[in-house]
């Protein structure tokens, strides 16, 4: 009930123990929940340390739930702050891989001194991801950012991401949560699930990356045409932060199987991260390819949300969205 707050669930059954018999003591405590009592004490102190308990006003050695009102809407704000904070990091994230892009993806062929290999067309890139994968050692980290993806794309990916799992190599990847509206996309993510790897989902991915034992780095010549190849880095640096932007959104993704975060039952995930792409001036068609749906579907999404905040509009939503909190929990 309350992981969603960071609450272990050893510290919410002692919690919720204590909301019932607020006098109970360790031993008590102890006895209704048949735990030794060094796991309680354990538990208490982190129910302290989230600030759901607090001394007794009656007795300072004694320690009383404080009120799940007032308890809660703490952690709440402490979560709010932090994803203000992950935002800020992932914001500085992305303009940093945008600048590492644009000073090592020149035009030159082959591998430079700059340790960038370009890779022209969609066979020469194919080519080379079947290369990296036989070499891989540990780790692959993946943005798949294109939304729904064709069976058949699908299951050419099957054998060598069965070949990464079967050797033991830790595979995370980050699909976009309207994959989740899709079967043949959906069940592929399944598939990984249950063959070791890990998948999560978020509103929006800022390019398509993918990083090899945190050695090499692919990303496309052409933010906008994958199709006309990509750049494999090399080097300590720029790979670095790529792996630092990787792990920053991979935090706020959610674990595919699970339900979708619902923080603010007013705006979807999807829809919030919509109405941030359309007030910073991305037309339909540019929201469309970053959330990985159609334009239809933009143009549909964008309408339920002005009909719900009673915007006549697209601005205006945006001023009525602020006013009411939604676009600072995205």
């Amino acid at each position: 009930m309350l992981e969603a707050f960071d609450v272990d669930p050893v510290a919410e059954s002692i919690y919720l123990a204590m909301l019932k018999s607020p006098l109970a003591g360790i031993a008590e405590l102890a006895e209704r929940l048949g735990w030794e009592e060094d796991r309680i004490r354990s538990g208490l102190d982190e129910l302290a340390r989230l600030s759901l308990l607090r001394p007794s006003w009656e007795n300072p050695l004694a320690m009383r739930p404080v009120s799940p009102e007032a308890g809660l809407e703490i952690l709440l704000a402490r979560q709010r702050v932090d994803l203000l904070r992950r935002q800020h990091q992932i914001e500085e994230g992305q303009a940093a891989l945008q600048v590492l892009i644009a000073e090592y993806a020149h035009p030159s062929r082959g591998t430079g001194s700059t340790g960038v290999e370009e890779l022209i067309g969609l066979d020469a890139v194919r080519e080379r991801l079947e290369r990296l994968a036989y070499q891989t050692q540990h780790q692959v980290l993946a943005f798949a950012p294109d939304g729904a993806q064709t069976e058949e794309a699908l299951a050419a990916s099957r054998p060598l991401n069965a070949l990464l799992l079967e050797r033991g190599v830790e595979m995370r990847t980050l699909y976009l949560n309207s994959v989740r509206n899709d079967a043949p996309t959906s069940a592929h993510a399944d598939w990984l699930v249950e063959m070791g790897a890990l998948v999560r989902t978020v509103p929006v991915l800022p390019i398509r990356m993918l990083i090899v034992d945190r050695m090499f780095a692919v990303v496309p010549l052409d933010m906008d045409n994958t199709a006309a190849g990509a750049v494999v880095v090399r080097g300590a640096a720029p790979v670095a932060v790529m792996c630092a932007l990787f792990e920053q959104i991979w935090q706020t993704g959610t674990p595919f199987g699970d339900e979708q975060d619902d923080r603010c039952p007013e705006l979807t995930d999807q829809e919030r991260a919509l109405l941030n792409l359309l007030l910073q001036g991305d037309t339909d068609e540019q929201a469309a390819r970053k959330l990985g749906v159609s334009p239809r579907t933009v143009g549909r999404m964008g309408a339920e949300i002005m009909a719900r905040l009673g915007a006549r509009s697209r601005f205006q939503a945006g001023a009525l969205a602020a006013e009411r909190g939604w676009l600072t929990q995205s």
